[in-house]
């Protein structure tokens, strides 16, 4: 038995024509325009792809830092707080370095996780600010990479209560950094044949442009 054909619904041509000529998705458009590169994501990677693995990257830097940090001041304190009961015996001196191995251990498991939590949550946050900004930008290149590492590292230096020094410091590194990686990006980009796209490259364009123009119009 054949089913049953449900009836056509048409589509309003109304409907889809008003939504074009709405004013406010205009002005939403003009604001933030959509991202052309969507389908060109920075370094050929997709930004979930991205994001995990620079949360785990630096996690795993972090915790490689944090471990060999915290395991180096456990022995420390742990031979500061046994100086005045030092070991006579050989029985002795083995649970003393038994124990001491153990502290060693528990403090580079700690501090491990700690700093790995910590450079790992910086830094997603880093590449999570620059794909937004990027976003409202309209644009992938060098200058969203250097707002959202100076943002970051100006975030980071509120949190911990920099003081001005430190704070002019970091900001310095998250300058550099941003500088350095967005570099990096724009050059793959450019030599993917898309220098054009890039906002500060249109902008060089444009002035050279009006340049060459008014020295023509100078001449005649």
């Amino acid at each position: 038995m054949p089913s049953p054909k449900l009836p056509y619904m048409a589509r309003d041509s109304s409907t889809t024509s008003n939504l074009d000529s709405d004013p406010g998705r205009q002005l939403h458009s003009q604001a933030f325009p959509a991202l052309a590169v969507n389908d060109r994501p920075r370094l050929g990677i997709p930004t979930s792809v991205r994001l995990l693995a620079a949360g785990s990257s630096s996690f795993a830097a972090g915790a490689l830092l944090g471990m060999t940090q915290g395991g180096r001041m456990a022995q420390l304190r742990f031979r500061a707080e046994h100086a005045h009961k030092m070991p006579s015996t050989m029985t002795g001196w083995y649970l003393y370095h038994k124990s001491k191995n153990y502290h060693a251990a528990q403090g580079a498991i700690v501090e491990g996780v700690r700093m790995g939590c910590r450079l790992g949550v910086w830094t997603t946050a880093v590449f999570a600010l620059e794909q937004t900004v990027d976003r409202y930008r309209g644009r992938r290149d060098l200058v969203s990479t250097v707002l959202a590492s100076l943002t970051v590292a100006g975030l980071f230096s509120v949190w911990n209560r920099f003081n001005m020094p430190t704070f002019t410091r970091t900001a310095r590194y998250g300058l550099a950094f941003g500088l350095a990686y967005g570099g990096l990006q724009d050059a793959v980009f450019a030599a993917q044949g898309n220098a054009s796209d890039l906002s500060y490259v249109e902008l060089t364009q444009k002035l050279a442009r009006r340049a060459k123009t008014m020295l023509e119009g100078d001449t005649k």
